[in-house]
């Protein structure tokens, strides 16, 4: 059997590897021979994601076509990568890509840095802001207030509370999308939507589309549920998406569920547009594919934008399309209250299976969140939260760019990520010096399947003004010792007091 879960075309490849021939070469490099260049240039590719692990490269015949250059020089830089561990071959198969044995692979999501180390490190591990206040103590204590009725019952409402629901779909009918309360399950934040639709439809060994890259967390989540998961390139900057990539994915590999985060998308920032979000939906439908769209980022727009309509919005009949949100991101993460919206036998289906997971959401936490709908605090407490990351993005890439010019990234309009190709060095090993200068930060394999986006790292916009220019700072020093090989120099943590 083919180890291979997606192809990439010998017109695609050769486009991709010409596109590196405009990155400059340093002063007084040598011209490799022909095979290496081709080699570096695959094994590159497959380090930054822009070719997955796992794809099948094409014939030796076919790209050697493509390139205009011999057989001989295409099958020795397959060789070459062979040797090196970035391509595997069988007979019958073909050859697809994969990383060496030994590469870091990412095994654990995006875990909070420990309260008590965040006076000598600044975490940019973490994805999350301080909570809005004065909203969190407003919610909780209107809370308080609505809570004596349900204190006289049992509690337990696996599909969330009614009032709270109804609520959900008023808000998507408002955004032109009608939707009863029968469409809407209430979760214990958007992991534990994501579960539950992984286990309803996914199963183990089911194959799962996912971006690349995509949230380290639900990569992670569908790894421990025994998912297969087929990655599919983003394409470069903030373009996104790249439907020729999705269909034929889709329909060659024929996964059970699709991912995607489409607004906003953590961690590059990109935001789908209209006919992206059409043309996927109507790709996942052909397929038979689920496709799932989470929306935790959707209102964490930082500039002026035309938002455009929901993903579910191109799925009338709701047979494709379920939609996941959450008030973890656009409120606060220790709000754990997230949902489901989807077609009502899909709803009766999770929240049946929800009886042997965990029964149901706290409702103190779902009346909160209640509150702040239906009283106009939620979008007050938003605009805070936008404000807080707007400002902390502008303070993050200006520091970043005074320190590290050669660090290259696109500065979205949204969400709360910024995604940075870091000068040709090690995302890992920037993330080990990070360590021990005081500054943590997620490496791009993270964000990757099997060890790709080596030459990346994630920076969130969780500190502003003189944290955002010591974290900037601290990631510099983090550069100059990989640089170095490893030797620190006299860099070492310091304590910072914002």
């Amino acid at each position: 059997m083919a180890q291979w879960t997606s192809a990439v075309g010998a017109a695609q490849l050769a486009r991709l590897l010409t596109s590196q021939q405009d990155r400059p070469a340093g002063p007084g490099t040598r011209r490799p021979p022909a095979y290496r260049a081709l080699a570096d240039g695959v094994r590159l590719l497959v380090l930054e994601g822009r070719v997955p692990v796992a794809a099948r490269l094409p014939a030796e015949r076919e790209l050697a076509l493509a390139l205009s250059v011999s057989r001989t020089t295409v099958a020795a830089a397959y060789e070459a990568l062979r040797a090196e561990g970035f391509l595997e071959s069988r007979r019958g198969a073909g050859s697809w890509t994969s990383v060496p044995a030994g590469n870091p692979v990412p095994a654990r999501g995006l875990e909070p840095l420990p309260p008590e180390a965040l006076g000598s490190v600044i975490d940019l591990g973490c994805a999350a802001l301080p909570a809005p206040e004065p909203w969190l103590t407003r919610a909780v204590q209107g809370a308080l207030e609505e809570l004596p009725p349900y204190a006289h019952t049992h509690g337990d409402y696996p599909a969330g509370l009614p009032a709270l629901r109804a609520m959900i779909a008023e808000r998507y009918t408002r955004r032109g999308i009608p939707t009863m309360p029968e469409q809407i399950m209430v979760t214990t934040g958007a992991m534990g939507a994501i579960d539950a639709i992984c286990h309803l439809f996914g199963g183990r060994g089911e194959r799962i589309a996912v971006e690349s890259p995509s949230y380290a967390n639900i990569l992670q989540l569908m790894r421990e549920a025994g998912a297969r998961l087929v990655p599919v390139a983003m394409a470069e900057g903030l373009a996104g998406w790249d439907m020729d990539r999705w269909r034929q994915v889709l329909r060659e590999a024929a996964p059970r569920i699709a991912y995607v985060v489409a607004d906003f998308h953590n961690p590059t920032g990109a935001l789908a547009d209209e006919d992206q979000r059409r043309r996927l939906v109507e790709a996942a439908r052909s397929a038979g594919t689920v496709l799932v769209a989470d929306e935790t980022m959707t209102e964490l727009w930082l500039d002026d934008v035309e938002m455009p309509r929901p993903m579910c919005g191109f799925d009338p009949a709701g047979s494709t399309v379920i939609t996941v949100g959450s008030a973890s991101k656009a409120f606060w993460a220790g709000m754990r209250i997230g949902w489901v919206r989807a077609a009502p036998d899909v709803i009766r289906s999770l929240v049946a299976a929800r009886a042997y997971a965990d029964l149901g959401t706290p409702v103190v936490e779902q009346l909160a969140v209640n509150w702040l709908f239906s009283t106009g605090g939620w979008e007050q407490a938003v605009d805070i939260r936008r404000e807080q990351a707007r400002g902390n993005r502008d303070a993050l890439v200006a520091a970043v760019c005074r320190e590290l010019p050669e660090w290259d990234f696109s500065v979205p309009k949204g969400g709360l990520t910024l995604w940075v190709r870091a000068g040709g060095l090690s995302g890992s090993r920037l993330a080990e010096a990070g360590e021990r200068v005081g500054v943590r930060v997620p490496s791009g394999p993270r964000f990757g399947v099997d060890g790709a986006f080596e030459g990346y790292v994630r920076l969130p916009f969780t500190v502003g003004g003189a944290v955002a220019e010591e974290a900037a700072a601290r990631l510099a020093a983090a550069a100059r010792i990989v640089e170095s090989g490893g030797t620190a120099g006299g860099e070492g943590p310091r304590t910072f007091v914002a």
